[in-house]
């Protein structure tokens, strides 16, 4: 009888962890497909839907799809390395000023909410994406575009064309902007004209909640030493830092020093 139960015993602490075994196995396979689904699906899915929103513009345009018009290259870098922006965030700063720039005329003719109007070109990083009105996650940065922020200047006009992107998954159009120098070249295409902005300077790492870095006389409110302090014609591009993860905001900032009609 004493053999029978310890018999019976083993048998049932044996079901028991191989119960066990199946359901940690399980859950390794489940955790492993949303890392997949997270660092490779949403990009893949991304890209694919913001090449085709640029190959549309450009056929709206008139464009021969992939021509592009980048022209000119007023100092700015073209090195390959296109990168992956992971688990994504938010891209940009938040809150206080959002400064704006443009005049009433430029304000009317605004594009509507969450729609694609341009195409950011930076050679440097071998990136095309689409620019969208708005920087809401699930209408702009998760189709992988670049978002515009409300209230900010658009492409070309005084003040300060600010832009959010995310830099890991849904894309990542602003992964590896911290590679950017000093003269870098940004394209920003419009119907209407080609907009370039060579890059002036950055900002490694801020708060999300710093408004100034995209006011219109872009300035950090947590660095005051850090921005500047003349009206100009800017763009500025945030994306969440360090990678992976939505604590801090880095900055780029670019002037405005070509402009070439269509």
């Amino acid at each position: 009888m004493v053999v029978q139960r310890n018999s019976r015993g083993r048998r049932v602490a044996a079901r028991g962890l191989w119960t066990a075994a199946e359901l940690v196995v399980t859950l390794g396979v489940v955790l492993l497909l949303l890392v997949v689904h997270q660092l490779w699906w949403t990009n893949r899915q991304a890209r694919a839907g913001a090449e085709h929103q640029v190959r549309a513009l450009q056929r709206e345009w008139g464009e021969e799809p992939g021509s592009g018009t980048g022209g000119g290259d007023p100092g700015g870098g073209s090195g390959g390395g296109s990168g992956k922006t992971g688990k994504s965030n938010d891209s940009g700063a938040s809150g206080g000023r959002s400064g704006g720039g443009e005049g009433g005329a430029a304000a009317r003719s605004a594009p509507r909410w969450d729609q694609a109007y341009a195409v950011i070109r930076i050679p440097r990083l071998g990136l095309v994406a689409p620019v969208a009105q708005g920087i809401s996650k699930s209408g702009v940065l998760d189709k992988g575009y670049v978002g515009h922020y409300p209230r900010t200047a658009q492409p070309g006009r005084p003040g300060n064309f600010a832009l959010a992107g995310h830099r890991n998954t849904h894309g990542e159009p602003f992964r590896y902007i911290n590679r950017l120098r000093r003269g870098d070249r940004i394209d920003v295409e419009t119907r209407e004209a080609v907009y370039t902005y060579t890059v002036d300077r950055t900002l490694a790492r801020t708060s999300p909640r710093d408004g100034g870095v995209i006011a219109a006389v872009p300035r950090s409110n947590v660095k005051p030493y850090t921005g500047y302090t003349e009206a100009g014609s800017y763009v500025t591009l945030t994306t969440c830092t360090p990678e992976f993860t939505s604590r801090y905001r880095l900055v780029v900032w670019g002037r405005l020093v070509d402009v070439r009609s269509r």
